[in-house]
């Protein structure tokens, strides 16, 4: 055998060996990438924590861990907690506790960060005490623009519910079959200045215990835009919606649909900040399906057994609810029976109302109204009528 055989035959030998090796190699390259951005990720989360508590919202986990070697990340949160100080104008505390948060984000794509949500939320007032749990069957949220400005966010949630605990009982307040928030970056917006594009859609939503139209399945759709933000780093609400007051800025109902049943509602219009923190502006509405909504409300019913003074504080501020019932009295003692026919006949009064400072329209090729209704100061006036008061948001 000649020399050149034996030295072709090693060199053979050498290529067997050498792919492996390089695997081998590259494998460790990647483990050690890999463990090496783990750290860098458990990092970047302790520094997002650090900013939020400084704005008031305190996040904590009773265990954490990474995994998800080799393509991807895994941060698991169990027994996650938040604490929420200085969020609203009352500065009321709140607590939040869950069993676990899974937050996954891949390699080869490490701005976008899905979260999946386990169910239930406890909430905890810290003045009242007062105890809500919030149930889901599904809950989870991406973000795509991390760790920079986000580019857009969304969190949706299927089948849930809150409840408010009162000792051993627990008192339905609320229920949907999926809510469903999108947010992102306005096009053209810039860092200084952004300007927020949001959507809002509740499937099959339902409110408990306040009016029993409102208990009735529900759909609503609303796309809104945010201005005047002066960026989008961590802080309170209350300075948040400060600024945007100080700036000017608005949120724009671009458009909003609510359906119930027959009736349909859409509504258009601007709504800003007043110098106390409460709302102000202008929404244009159209609704279809006024006559059933109208004998709905049972106005004639609380006349009958007699006006609450909550109840004429919010739509009818300086009335007294007994000057109110004397009234009454003293129309049935001249005229028997007065009183009551006007009573009977309020649905219609109000319907008249609504009438006069509405125009006629047609919503989706049905019969409709269309009228403003105005926020000043925080009190919701529909026309003259007061029909409700938001507490301000700073």
């Amino acid at each position: 055998m000649s020399d050149m055989t034996i030295a072709v035959r090693r060199r053979s030998r050498w290529g067997l060996f050498i792919a492996p090796v390089l695997l081998l190699i590259l494998a460790a390259a990647w483990s050690g990438f890999w463990f090496y951005a783990a750290s860098q990720a458990g990092v970047a989360v302790d520094a997002w924590r650090a900013q939020e508590a400084k704005a008031g919202r305190i996040y904590d986990c009773a265990k954490r861990s990474i995994a998800g070697f080799p393509f991807r990340f895994e941060i698991q949160c169990s027994g996650a907690s938040v604490a929420l100080v200085s969020q609203n104008a009352s500065k009321t505390p709140f607590t939040a506790k869950l069993d676990n948060i899974l937050v996954v984000g891949q390699v080869y794509d490490p701005k976008h960060v899905i979260a999946e949500f386990s169910a239930p939320a406890t909430l905890v007032d810290g003045v009242t005490q007062n105890t809500f749990v919030v149930n889901w069957s599904k809950g989870r949220s991406s973000v795509v623009g991390l760790p920079a400005i986000p580019e857009r966010a969304s969190i949706v949630f299927d089948d849930p519910s809150i409840v408010r605990v009162d000792g051993a009982v627990q008192v339905p307040l609320a229920r949907a079959k999926e809510i469903e928030l999108h947010g992102r970056l306005a096009d053209g917006s810039s860092a200084d200045h952004p300007v927020i594009e949001t959507v809002l859609r509740i499937s099959q939503g339902s409110i408990q215990g306040i009016h029993p139209l409102l208990a009735e399945p529900f759909e609503a759709d609303t796309r809104a835009k945010i201005t005047g933000l002066s960026d989008l780093t961590p802080k309170p609400w209350p300075q948040r919606f400060r600024e945007i007051q100080a700036a000017g800025g608005h949120i724009e109902i671009v458009q909003s649909r609510i359906q119930q049943g027959e009736m349909i509602a859409v509504a258009a219009g601007t709504l800003g900040l007043s110098a106390n923190g409460r709302l102000d502006g202008e929404l244009q509405m159209t609704v279809t399906g006024l006559e059933r909504i109208i004998p709905a409300l049972g106005i004639e019913k609380m006349l009958e057994e007699g006006v609450p003074q909550a109840t004429l504080d919010r739509v009818a501020p300086g009335v007294k609810s007994q000057d109110l019932n004397n009234l009454f009295g003293a129309l049935d003692r001249a005229v028997p029976g007065l009183g009551k026919v006007i009573k009977q006949n309020a649905n219609a009064g109000v319907a008249a109302g609504i009438n006069s400072i509405g125009t006629e329209s047609t919503l989706e090729g049905k019969k409709a109204r269309t009228f403003p209704l105005k926020f000043a100061d925080g009190a919701v006036l529909l026309g003259p009528i007061k029909v409700g008061q938001i507490p301000p948001l700073y």
